[in-house]
């Protein structure tokens, strides 16, 4: 079996403010920094063959963090990148009632489709597990990706929540091309103290 561990960056800026990032590219903050810290403790007794990351800072800075010492090389891949948002990217909830009314979402701003967002991240993971079968792949990318990706894969799951930062989803790919997802965005690791 093929494992790969998706994990979500740390957290930002944007995120506190509840701005829409998608693809602007906002880097972590102190916290998201400490966040990735912890991350890598709970990662340093686990063994992973490859990493991968999105190519956006908070992602890469994430994965950096999370193998740092390990002399592995983090490859980035663009279709990790977060759900595209258009033009609502840098807004937060406010700004886009104010801007566009309190049926905003039913416009056409520009979003990229959840579909295509699903395709693309399974399009990368597939691709991901059939260049190291039977390894263990490291993957940072974003809430959105994570979230549409894992609904594709495993449809049955219990995958509909909202997804931490830094949190770690684990799925396993079968020698039938099945998916399973073993473990769920579990955030265990930022509930213990830095030391």
């Amino acid at each position: 079996m093929t494992v790969i561990g998706l994990v979500r960056h740390g957290i930002t800026d944007w995120n506190l403010q509840w701005r829409a990032q998608g693809h602007t590219d906002i880097p972590l903050n102190e916290e998201g920094r400490r966040q990735a810290e912890r991350l890598a403790r709970r990662l340093l007794d686990e063994s992973w063959d490859a990493v991968y990351s999105s190519d956006l800072i908070r992602a890469l800075e994430t994965a950096r963090k999370a193998i740092e010492g390990r002399g592995i090389e983090v490859r980035t891949d663009i279709r990790l990148r977060e759900v595209n948002l258009g033009q609502i990217e840098g807004t937060t909830e406010e700004d886009r009632v104010s801007k566009w009314g309190a049926d905003w979402k039913k416009l056409d701003l520009g979003a990229e489709p959840r579909e295509s967002v699903a395709d693309r991240g399974v399009q990368a993971l597939e691709e991901i597990a059939a260049l190291h079968p039977g390894k263990r792949i490291l993957v940072v990318s974003h809430g959105g990706l994570i979230g549409q990706t894992i609904r594709r894969l495993v449809p049955l799951g219990e995958t509909f929540s909202f997804i931490g930062n830094t949190s770690v989803t684990l799925v396993r790919k079968a020698g039938d091309g099945t998916w399973a997802c073993e473990l769920f965005n579990c955030t265990k690791h930022l509930e213990q103290a830095d030391g």
